[in-house]
């Protein structure tokens, strides 16, 4: 199924495909995002792996993503710095502060939320609103995608506040025509 998935992604030209398979065991997960990079080969889509910065290099992954509780993003953006690696580093934040604190460090995007309600993401409390993204997106010069109960309905109000793009896990495996939904997303992007 996330195989089919990741596919069906690439096909419809997203721009970051996350693996945020957290329950696998290494070499699963190694497996699994080999196999999404095969599936991306050629295409405009890159894959991130989520935490696992030792699982990103081995699969030739385009980048790593850090969580608030991941490895220290100041360490992997130094090691990177040393080695001439040119894997992205991705972050997730949830507070001005800690948005500041990930762009002095060397992040290279920052996704910021929840911007609206979703069950996935209440364990880092209330939504943090439109007016928090814009803010955020006014003091950082990283690139910002707003996520946290993004629809397509909604997508619209987080790029008006100065989020480049959004990233939701629903929006893209629970529709019909991911194609179309990714055309019409872009046209926020184009319009903006």
């Amino acid at each position: 199924m996330l195989a089919g998935a990741i596919r069906r992604a690439v096909v419809a030209g997203v721009d970051l495909i996350q693996i945020r398979e957290k329950d696998l065991e290494a070499r699963a997960l190694s497996e699994c995002v080999h196999a999404a990079v095969a599936a991306a080969r050629g295409a405009a889509t890159r894959i991130l792996v989520n935490d696992r910065l030792d699982v990103a290099l081995a699969t030739g992954a385009a980048g790593v993503h850090l969580g608030e509780s991941s490895l220290p993003l100041g360490a992997v953006s130094e090691w990177r710095r040393e080695t001439g690696t040119a894997l992205m580093i991705g972050v997730s934040r949830h507070s001005l502060e800690s948005c500041l604190q990930a762009e002095r460090e060397g992040a290279d995007y920052i996704l910021f939320g929840p911007v609206f309600a979703t069950p996935s993401k209440d364990r880092f409390g209330p939504p943090q609103g439109l007016e928090r993204l814009a803010r955020v997106c006014e003091s950082v010069k990283l690139p910002v995608l707003a996520i946290g109960g993004v629809t397509e309905a909604n997508a619209g109000s987080c790029i008006a506040a100065g989020a480049v793009g959004i990233a939701a896990i629903r929006l893209f495996q629970e529709v019909e025509d991911l194609v179309a939904v990714v055309s019409r997303l872009r046209q926020l992007n184009s319009s903006a």
